[in-house]
C-alpha cells in the first residue's frame, strides 16, 4: 500500500507570508540567544505527543535524566500513539512508537505505523548559549512521520523555557523559509525498516518554536508554533487544519506520572499520559534484606594457642562438625554448601547462590560466616561459586582483611581481594556434602506473552501459569522442563500466512504453538569446565516451544577479561503443534560463532555470526546498556542473505529488549528477573533457536568484572 504524504509540496506564498516566517525565526533567535541567565540542566519528564522531549507536537532540546525509561500514550483527533523512550546517554535519547490513524487508508480502518526516533543534544545550556539538539523522526520507517530537525532551547529565569528550531520533511510542510536543501521524495515506503539516508535533512526548511512556563511545581503551560501541516491527514479529510498554533497544560499527577491536555491546530483536542522510572534509583531505597551476621574477630594467640597452631587438624583429617555448622548457617542466607576443603591455613568453600543477584553481597555474607566457622590459624578464605554444578569463579580474601575492614568502604576490601579460575588454583581435597545431589528446584508463576505490531490487531496477549522444574542429578548433569497452561488470550487467533515468502515457515507459524497446554521445553543438559577458561554445554530434547533436537556449545571466558568467544551448533527438528511430543517434517543444522565484549561505562556488545533456522546466513548485532543493579536495556538487529522484499514488512529482524531484576522492585534479594522483548512482526528470516541455559549469561555474572561492578554491596 502506498499513501501520498505530499511532504515538501510547493504552494504559492506571498512575500508577506515569507517575511512573517523570517520575522518569527528572528524573534526566536533573539529570545533563545539574547537573554543571559544562569545555566541549568535542561532535564524534563514532561513529553510531547511523540512520547519524547517536546512541547506538544514540536521537539525541544531538553533531555530526560540519564537512564530514564518512559512509557506514554497520547490521543488527538484521529491519531493514537504509544511510545517507549529511553535516555540512552546523558545527551542521546531514543524512542520507539506505534501510531494508529483512523481512516488514513482504504485498506485498514486504522493505519498502524512503527517509528524509531533519535535525538542528540549537541550543546548543553550555557549562560548565553541555548542547549542545541539534532533529531531524526521515523528514521527507518515508511516515512509517514519522517522528519529531521535542529532545535535550540533556553531557560529564562527559573520557570520559562523558550524553544526555536528548523525542520525538514514533515516538519517543513508549512511555515517553510522559502528555500530547499536538495530534494526529498514524498512517497511512502511499503516495507520500511531501513534507514532513509537519502532523505535526511533534504527538501524545504520549516521553522517552529514555542515556550513552556511552570505555574508551580506541578503545572506547566505550553504554547507552540507548528511547522507540520498534516497534509496526508487533511487530504483524507480526517483532520481540519485551521491554525499553526497549539496550546496545552501539563500536570504532574505523581512524581512518576504526568498528564497533558491540549488544543491543536484549531480543530483537535488531545490528551496524553506518561509514566517513567529510572533504573538508577531502586523502587525500594536501601533494600529490605535482613542484616548480616557480624564478623567474628579471632582470639589472641594466648587465648587459643591450639587454634592458632594448626595442630587441631591432623593429617588432613575431615572436619565434619565445622562443615555441618557452616552448611546450616549458609542455608539461612540462601547459600548452599556443596563442598569444602580445609587445611591449617586455608579453607575453600564451594557454594550455590540461590538468593543474591549481586554476587558481591553473597561473598560478603559468606566471608562473615567463614570468620565464625574456622579456627584462628585459617588465614585464607577461598569462595568458589558453582553454576549448574560447575565451579566458575574463585574469590580469594585474606581473613585479616575481613576482620580489619568490616566497617570501612567496600573498595578497601576489593583492594586485598583476588579472583581466579578454579581450574588455575591448587586445591586441598574437597569433601562433598552427601545430601546435595540429586537436587530438585521448581516454581509456578503467572506469565504474560505479548504479540505486537500486527496491523490487524496491534496487541495480542496470552496470560496463564508456567511451571518450571530443574532436577540436578549430579554436578553438571540436570533435567530441565517447563510447561505452560494458557488461561486466556488471543495469540492463537493471529493470522498465519506463509504465501508471501519464499522461506520455510520456521517462525511465522508460531501462533499455532499457542496451545492451551504447552510443553515448552524438556531437556537433559550436561555442563562442564574441562580446562582453564573453557566451559561447555550439551543439551538434548525439546529445546524450545517450536523445536527439539541436540545443541552443543563451547565458551572461552577468562575470569578477568572483558572479552569472551563462543561457538554453538544445533541439529533442530520442528515440533508438531498438535502433538505435545511429536515432530514435523522440517529439520536443519544451525550454528553460530559469537563474540562478547564489555565495552565499559555500562555498555555491552555482542555479535553472533552463522546459519539461522531458515537456512539463511548472516549476523546478529546487539548492544545493551547495563546498570550496576542488574537492569539491562538494549537493542539488536539481524542481517542475513535474505533480501528485504523476501523478508517482508520490517525488511530485517530487529528489536528492543529490557531485563528488569525483581529485587529492584521488591527490595529483597532474589536472582529472579523479568525479560521483555519488543520486535518486528514474527518473520522467518534471521530466526535463531531459543535454547535455554546458554553459557555466556550463566557464567559471566559470576566472574570478576560483574562482581566488581556491584562490589559496593560486599558489606551489605
Amino acid at each position: 500500500m502506498s499513501i501520498r504524504s505530499m511532504q515538501g509540496r510547493e504552494t504559492a506564498k506571498s512575500l508577506m507570508a515569507k517575511g512573517a516566517r523570517w520575522a518569527t525565526l528572528g524573534g526566536i533567535v533573539t529570545l533563545t540567544l539574547g537573554m543571559p541567565t544562569v545555566a541549568e540542566d535542561l532535564h524534563t519528564s514532561r513529553f510531547g505527543l511523540y512520547g519524547s522531549a517536546g512541547l506538544l507536537d514540536m521537539p525541544t532540546a531538553e533531555t530526560a535524566p540519564d537512564g530514564q525509561l518512559s512509557l506514554s500514550h497520547t490521543r488527538f483527533g484521529p491519531v493514537r500513539r504509544t511510545t517507549l523512550a529511553f535516555q540512552i546517554l546523558p545527551r542521546l535519547s531514543g524512542s520507539l512508537s506505534y501510531s494508529g490513524t483512523d481512516n488514513l487508508s482504504d485498506e485498514f480502518d486504522v493505519y498502524w505505523d512503527r517509528t524509531f526516533d533519535l535525538s542528540y543534544q549537541v550543546f548543553d545550556e550555557g549562560t548565553y548559549r541555548p542547549a542545541v539538539a539534532i533529531g531524526l523522526r521515523d528514521l527507518m520507517g515508511t516515512s509517514l512521520l519522517g522528519s529531521e530537525y535542529i532545535v535550540a532551547t533556553k531557560s529564562v529565569g527559573e520557570r520559562l523555557r523558550v524553544t526555536g528550531g528548523l525542520g525538514w520533511g514533515r516538519l517543513a510542510t508549512q511555515n517553510d523559509l522559502g528555500f530547499s536543501i536538495g530534494t526529498r521524495d514524498g512517497d511512502l515506503l511499503d516495507t520500511g525498516g531501513t534507514p532513509n539516508f537519502d532523505q535526511w535533512f533534504r527538501g524545504p526548511v520549516g521553522v517552529f518554536g514555542g515556550l513552556s512556563y511552570d505555574l508551580n511545581d506541578k503545572m506547566t503551560v505550553l504554547a507552540e508554533y507548528s511547522s507540520d501541516a498534516y497534509l496526508a491527514e487533511t487530504d483524507r479529510g480526517i483532520v481540519t487544519h485551521r491554525s499553526p498554533f497549539n496550546v496545552g497544560l501539563s500536570y504532574h499527577i505523581t512524581p512518576k506520572i504526568t498528564a497533558t491536555a491540549s488544543y491543536l491546530y484549531g480543530d483537535m483536542f488531545g490528551f496524553g499520559i506518561t509514566g517513567f522510572l529510572n533504573p538508577k534509583f531502586p523502587g525500594v531505597k536501601g533494600g529490605l534484606e535482613s542484616a548480616p551476621i557480624p564478623v567474628m574477630q579471632r582470639p589472641s594467640r594466648s587465648a587459643d594457642a591450639l587454634g592458632w597452631s594448626g595442630a587441631w587438624i591432623e593429617d588432613g583429617k575431615d572436619a565434619p562438625a565445622i562443615r555441618k555448622a557452616l552448611a546450616e548457617a549458609m542455608a539461612n542466607e540462601g547459600l548452599e554448601l556443596e563442598a569444602m576443603s580445609l587445611s591449617a591455613t586455608r579453607a575453600e568453600v564451594r557454594f550455590n547462590n540461590t538468593r543474591f543477584a549481586a554476587r558481591a553481597e553473597a561473598l560478603g555474607r559468606l566471608s562473615r560466616l567463614m570468620s565464625r566457622a574456622f579456627p584462628p590459624s585459617v588465614e585464607t578464605f577461598v569462595m568458589t561459586e558453582v553454576v549448574e554444578g560447575v565451579p566458575t569463579q574463585s574469590t580469594i580474601v585474606p581473613r585479616t582483611g575481613v576482620e580489619r575492614l568490616e566497617f570501612e568502604p567496600a573498595g578497601e576490601m576489593l583492594a586485598v581481594t583476588q579472583f581466579a579460575d578454579p581450574r588455575a588454583l591448587p586445591s586441598d581435597p574437597l569433601v562433598r556434602l552427601e545430601d546435595v545431589y540429586p537436587r530438585l528446584q521448581w516454581s509456578v508463576s503467572p506469565y504474560v506473552t505479548a504479540s505486537v505490531f500486527d496491523p490487524e490487531s496491534p496487541l495480542r496477549a496470552d496470560i496463564g501459569l508456567r511451571g518450571k522444574v530443574n532436577y540436578e542429578l549430579m554436578p553438571g548433569l540436570s533435567l530441565r522442563a517447563s510447561t505452560s497452561v494458557r488461561l486466556s488470550g488471543n495469540i492463537a487467533d493471529e493470522d498465519v500466512s506463509v504465501d508471501d515468502t519464499t522461506l520455510p515457515p520456521v517462525r511465522s507459524e508460531a501462533p499455532y504453538y499457542s496451545n492451551q497446554v504447552q510443553l515448552e521445553n524438556l531437556t537433559a543438559n550436561w555442563y562442564g569446565h574441562p580446562v582453564e577458561n573453557i566451559f561447555t554445554r550439551a543439551s538434548v530434547g525439546y529445546l524450545e516451544r517450536m523445536y527439539g533436537g541436540v545443541s552443543g556449545e563451547v565458551l572461552w571466558k577468562k575470569s578477568a577479561s572483558r572479552l569472551a568467544l563462543g561457538a554453538e551448533i544445533n541439529y533442530a527438528l520442528k515440533r508438531d503443534f498438535d502433538d505435545l511430543f511429536g515432530f514435523g517434517d522440517y529439520d536443519i543444522v544451525t550454528g553460530h560463532v559469537s563474540g562478547y565484549y564489555d565495552i565499559g561505562n555500562g555498555f555491552h556488545g555482542q555479535v553472533d555470526m552463522g546459519r539461522y533456522l531458515a537456512g539463511d546466513w548472516g549476523a546478529t548485532f546487539s548492544l545493551d546498556r547495563e546498570f550496576n543493579n542488574g537492569w539491562r536495556v538494549g537493542a539488536y538487529a539481524t542481517l542475513t542473505d535474505v533480501p528485504f522484499d523476501d523478508f517482508g514488512e520490517g525488511s530485517f529482524d530487529k528489536g528492543i529488549r529490557i531485563s528488569m531484576p525483581s529485587d529492584w522492585f521488591l527490595g529483597t534479594p532474589t536472582t529472579e528477573h523479568n525479560d521483555f522483548l519488543l520486535q518486528s512482526l514474527t518473520r522467518d528470516g534471521g530466526a535463531r533457536l531459543n535454547v535455554q541455559g546458554r553459557l555466556y549469561d550463566r557464567i559471566r555474572g559470576t566472574q570478576q568484572p560483574e562482581i566488581e561492578d556491584r562490589w559496593g554491596r560486599y558489606w551489605r
